[in-house]
């Protein structure tokens, strides 16, 4: 119960440094220029996190096993993520874009779930899953309807 919690305030994290970096791209007129600020500061804060828990550090052997490609596409995913919400909000605003976020999540988690794409855990797609995500698209599509 405590994780679902968890994941739900790192939802409304989510939501407000959306939002105020967005508002922070407005005010310099530079979505890109808020986006590197976003990363510069979360640096700062991960390496203050890093230094304050990490007990020990991974191996030279470890650390030469990482595929190449794992070092820097989730830095460019995360780039073009954050952005593109700096982008978007100011022209259609957090809830439209944090609801149709979802959905591509909801879809891309389902499918690559269903086929262990980067080493998930195989979930199948079953008949429950199915009405759950086009239940939760149909609220998607109401709560955008206005």
């Amino acid at each position: 119960m405590i994780l679902m919690f968890l994941s739900f305030v790192a939802g409304i994290a989510l939501a407000t440094q959306a939002s105020l970096n967005a508002h922070l791209g407005q005010l310099l007129t530079n979505s890109l220029l808020a986006t590197f600020i976003a990363f510069i500061s979360s640096a700062f804060f991960t390496i203050i996190g890093v230094l304050v828990y990490m007990r020990e550090f991974p191996s030279l052997e470890t650390v030469k096993a990482v595929p190449s490609y794992l070092w820097f596409t989730g830095g460019i995913l995360s780039a073009f993520a954050l952005a593109t919400f700096y982008y978007l909000i100011p022209k259609i605003g957090i809830l439209p874009l944090l609801t149709f976020s979802l959905a591509g999540q909801l879809l891309f988690s389902v499918v690559s779930g269903h086929f262990g794409w980067f080493d998930l855990p195989v979930s199948t797609i079953t008949l429950n899953k199915t009405l759950g995500v086009a239940s939760m698209l149909l609220a998607i599509y109401l709560i955008n309807k206005g």
